[in-house]
């Protein structure tokens, strides 16, 4: 008899899956989650190694984001999304990494977090994006959304603050436990 671990389903379309090939695949649904955690850190470390042409590495500005909204006194959720809100920088063209770092963090975190982390890049554009030709006022489109105001607060107070390369922030490994507390331990 098979264990678990070695254990894999048979078909090679989902039309010609079994329920027992499902079990089979149900079966490793928590180690598969139990990745989430660890999957986090690898990609933040990658980020440590990339600067994009930012006065610091991707890494050091959630880290100084994410530092600056825990002294500001935010909940651990908010610190959460500040840390992660542009983990999808390298992993996706254009502007949409605000999207891939909201699909990252919207199964732990409110539908206001979720929002913010989704929209900060229009809001983080009322800084700079006159610079490039754009309407800095693009994020007013959003006004009577409901967690404008957290979002826009989040770019002035945090995320647009968070690029100075003499500023100490909170190390990575001082965020893990945050990270475990929403995401779950890391796989042995």
């Amino acid at each position: 008899m098979q264990t678990t671990e070695q254990r894999r389903a048979s078909f090679t379309t989902f039309a010609e899956s079994t329920k027992d090939d499902w079990q089979i695949i149900q079966s490793y649904f928590a180690e598969t989650q139990s990745l989430a955690t660890r999957n986090i850190l690898v990609q933040m470390q990658m980020l440590g190694r990339d600067h994009g042409g930012f006065p610091v590495s991707r890494l050091e500005h959630m880290l100084q984001t994410a530092t600056l909204a825990e002294r500001g006194g935010e909940s651990d959720e908010y610190v959460l999304c500040a840390l992660l809100h542009d983990i999808g920088d390298t992993l996706s063209p254009g502007q949409v990494h605000p999207d891939v770092a909201a699909a990252i963090v919207a199964p732990v975190v409110s539908e206001a977090h979720t929002w913010m982390v989704a929209k900060h890049g229009v809001f983080q554009g009322y800084y700079f994006w006159h610079h490039l030709g754009l309407n800095r006022d693009t994020r007013d489109r959003f006004a009577d959304a409901p967690h404008y105001d957290l979002t826009a607060d989040f770019c002035e107070h945090y995320d647009q603050r968070a690029f100075d390369p003499d500023f100490v922030s909170n190390p990575l490994e001082h965020y893990v436990p945050l990270i475990e507390q929403f995401f779950g331990p890391p796989a042995g």
